[in-house]
């Protein structure tokens, strides 16, 4: 699948079916996060995967009660074990890297003919408890994966003329 596919064909899921996640699938869908940049290629992301049903329905209490979180076989905690480095635009790095390492993992799941969901709605302090996560380290979002039982249609986006102007900021 080429790219542009892979983009057009994400979905944000929020139905799996019960199908465990094969092994390789997941390692390459690690992979992906593992290659992504990282500002200053300092490549403070980590991830904590979490198959286990238990632990999966604590998560889905954390992250407010949607449900979906604990019926995904697949769970991945995205965390970065550093949060102080400032880019020389002014933007925390942690949460940049670790999304666009989330983002190529998203991409890789769609290869595998799996579905993911980018959680943000969560509370950080009970993730950590639930996952024992040290004090320095920060969750910047939760991922689920796995073989989705429902497609979700498209949702509508913004014609390229309405988001992009050229040569400066025009309105």
């Amino acid at each position: 699948m080429d790219v542009h596919k892979a983009v057009q064909s994400r979905r944000s899921i929020r139905a799996y079916d019960s199908r465990e996640v094969e092994e390789d699938k997941l390692e390459r869908i690690l992979d992906s996060g593992r290659l992504s940049p990282s500002a200053g290629n300092r490549q403070e992301r980590r991830f904590v995967v979490v198959r286990d049903p238990k632990t999966r329905e604590l998560l889905s209490e954390a992250a407010k009660g949607q449900k979906f979180v604990a019926e995904a076989p697949v769970v991945i905690a995205a965390c970065s074990v550093e949060s102080e480095y400032v880019m020389a635009c002014g933007q925390f790095a942690y949460s940049i890297d670790t999304a666009i390492a989330v983002d190529h993992m998203t991409l890789q799941a769609v290869e595998e003919g799996l579905g993911t969901c980018w959680i943000g709605a969560f509370d950080e302090k009970k993730v950590k408890k639930i996952l024992n996560i040290p004090d320095g380290v920060r969750v910047v979002s939760l991922l689920t994966l796995g073989y989705p039982s429902a497609i979700a249609r498209p949702t509508p986006r913004k014609n390229l003329d309405e988001i992009v102007m050229w040569d400066n900021w025009s309105s």
